[in-house]
């Protein structure tokens, strides 16, 4: 596979979704958790959404139960913690593994593309971005700790 458009993933609501329907927009994909410390990144997230939607900028979040069981929950309770909390209308997907042998086939592709530095490739923690170009290619990873709002300019750059 090539690009990001030959993956499916279902969204919260159970619903098989091909990512296809983003042919031509730029994305941040990013693996998410409601009980980290880095939760607070779903504000930011929801301002690049609102900042950028309009311009074919789409943030897709995939919450993740891999690192400390920081999202427990159910697609109810993550739907709900996600709108109630942080006011969240960016999609969101079905909680998926992002390493190991139950790894969604989409996050094999993101770190083939752009692996994880010197501790490999694999996803390290809650919060790893992943921008992908709108021709549906892999164009950077950021760490947990980079902060949506930092990649403003990177966004801008590729509008």
């Amino acid at each position: 596979m090539s690009s990001i458009y030959d993956f499916t993933a279902r969204d919260i609501d159970g619903n098989e979704r091909s990512l296809g329907e983003y042919r031509g927009k730029l994305l941040l994909i990013v693996n998410t958790a409601s009980q980290c410390g880095f939760t607070y990144q779903y504000k930011g997230l929801e301002e690049l959404h609102r900042k950028y939607a309009a311009q074919g900028v789409e943030v897709l979040g995939f919450p993740c139960n891999q690192f400390g069981k920081q999202e427990p929950g159910d697609a109810n309770e993550i739907k709900n913690f996600c709108s109630l909390t942080y006011d969240v209308t960016f999609p969101m997907f079905a909680k998926i593994d992002v390493n190991g042998p139950k790894a969604h086939p989409l996050y094999e592709h993101l770190t083939r593309a752009k692996g994880g530095g010197l501790l490999g490739r694999g996803i390290k923690w809650n919060f790893t971005k992943f921008l992908i170009g709108r021709d549906g290619k892999v164009l950077a990873r950021y760490a947990p700790t980079v902060k949506p709002e930092a990649l403003d300019k990177v966004i801008q750059r590729h509008l």
